[in-house]
């Protein structure tokens, strides 16, 4: 790989990790601060059960797409176990091309869900887009499709199947 592609991927990579940092310890800190605030003084954010929301979707797609970067995602497949190493690979690219595929589906129709709220201009709370926040899904799911077509067109090695 030439070196401003490795550049590039390790610039994302990152991007990627901060970003789901910054989604956990922000969950985190305002849970924590919403209950201090509940059980000591009886009162409490009124934006921070909904941001507490978003902030939850986001970190599970995030969390998706730190999953598929490396084939570290949950995989439900038995049959590998009893193929010989080429038909693993045979095996591993169809399921990656069905993952990619089931990705790139819900990709697009997220896609159209975030333009009809961006089109409609609903908020969410504290005068926030519903589009804003809802961002994350397009976004997601189609790095995780793009991580599945790679792997597709790339092939898995014959024992990466058996890791999970």
């Amino acid at each position: 790989m030439s070196s401003w592609l490795e550049r590039i991927r390790r610039v994302l990579r990152a991007l990627e990790d901060a970003l789901l940092t910054l989604a956990l310890t922000a969950t985190l800190l305002l849970a924590i601060g919403q209950i201090l605030l509940r059980n000591i003084w009886h009162t409490g954010i009124s934006w921070a059960d909904p941001s507490l929301r978003v902030l939850i979707l986001w970190i599970a797609l995030l969390g998706a797409m730190a999953a598929t970067r490396n084939s570290n995602h949950i995989k439900i497949d038995i049959i590998p176990r009893y193929l010989s190493p080429a038909l693993r690979t045979h095996n591993g690219r169809i399921t990656d091309l069905f993952a990619a595929s089931v990705c790139a589906i819900l990709a697009w129709h997220s896609a159209r869900f975030v333009l009809f709220e961006y089109e409609d201009g609903s908020l969410l709370f504290a005068a926030v887009p519903a589009w804003a926040c809802e961002l994350i899904l397009p976004l997601g799911f189609g790095v995780m499709a793009l991580r599945f077509l790679v792997a597709t067109l790339a092939g898995r090695r014959p024992n990466s199947e058996q890791e999970s």
